[in-house]
């Protein structure tokens, strides 16, 4: 052994302290192994079994060896597999243990040692490596080192994939609570907080939002005479339609059952045509016929009210009652036309 026991400890505790990821606690014990075994290079490699190919992914090398970061060669070429294959973890004599090795002789190796590196479900995730130009007597405490260091690379490779995967869990239960799931339009928690979010803008303080309710007219009788999966795939067909057909700068949401709800921004001042339009925009967009499980389902469009709000004085909930009210009041004027 090349540092006593009192040096390595403090030396490898420094190294777990500071090793915050992955890069960060491989580089120095790379480092710290050579400086152990003397071997000429050590490195850490992945392999891609689907692939057959094994990657160096980190390496420390000294002159007289360099295995490249990058490199790859087929793993049923590779010294570490016939090391797995064998049960060899390591050898002095290359050449005559593994001569018809192409990777080993195109790279130089003449002493070879090597750890799996088995992650907590069992997959082989690659392996911890040291390798010299020459001859090198490694002892069996070295090897027991290297082991050592191969499980601490694989607890923080477990490590890494539950934060990520907890990660992506909670982006995905994030998404879920401001999701519908029919529609996958935003559902009406993400509607509060974004028409709030607007309102409160300050680069909308005194200017004009449309407000606008959307109540789908005879749905009952859809679903009455369709089936309710055929009344579910009519909502799904809706709202692709309201997606597909506003500007990337509108914000359209379901605000439960038959209702839909768009806010978009408008000018500085109430403009009636303007208000007009969008609403005659979004009822156009509902118009049928539709082709729901096959079958042709005539319909002549929902009921649209747009409230234009003056988003530095009004609140969500105010906003969205005055749009719903002006819905009604069309609602009411259809039934009588």
């Amino acid at each position: 052994m090349k540092r006593d026991a009192d040096s390595l400890l403090d030396t490898l505790s420094e190294v777990i302290a500071e090793g915050n990821d992955l890069e960060g606690l491989v580089r120095p014990l790379l480092e710290l192994l050579e400086s152990i075994t003397g071997l000429g290079s050590t490195y850490l490699t992945t392999i891609d079994l689907e692939r057959n190919i094994q990657t160096i992914l980190f390496s420390h090398n000294r002159h007289e060896l360099s295995i490249p970061e990058g490199l790859e060669v087929r793993w049923g070429d590779t010294l570490c597999k016939r090391a797995l294959d064998e049960g060899r973890p390591f050898t002095e004599d290359v050449a005559g243990c593994w001569g018809d090795s192409e990777a080993a002789r195109d790279l130089g190796i003449s002493t070879y040692y090597s750890a799996p590196i088995r992650c907590a479900d069992g997959e082989l995730f690659g392996t911890l490596c040291g390798a010299s130009a020459s001859q090198v007597t490694v002892d069996e405490r070295a090897y027991q080192i290297l082991e050592l260091f191969g499980h601490l690379i694989a607890r923080q490779i477990d490590r890494e994939r539950l934060i990520d995967r907890l990660r992506h869990e909670n982006q995905d239960y994030a998404q879920q609570a401001l999701q519908d799931p029919l529609t996958g339009l935003a559902n009406r928690r993400a509607l509060v907080r974004e028409l709030t979010r607007a309102l409160r803008s300050p680069g909308r303080s005194g200017g004009i939002m449309y407000v606008a309710v959307i109540d789908l007219d005879r749905f009952k009788e859809i679903n009455d005479t369709y089936g309710h999966d055929a009344g579910d795939r009519f909502l799904i067909a809706i709202a692709q339609r309201l997606a597909d057909g506003l500007r990337d700068t509108d914000f359209v949401a379901r605000n439960g059952g038959d209702e839909f709800v768009v806010f978009s921004h408008g000018g500085t001042h109430d403009d009636a045509d303007r208000s007009a339009a969008f609403a005659e925009r979004l009822q156009g967009l509902t118009l049928g016929p539709f082709i729901i499980n096959d079958q042709l389902i005539p319909y002549a469009g929902a009921s649209v009210g747009v409230a234009p709000v003056h988003s530095a004085e009004t609140s969500w909930e105010d906003a969205i009652a005055r749009a719903d009210a002006a819905m009604y009041e069309v609602k009411e004027l259809r039934k009588r036309g």
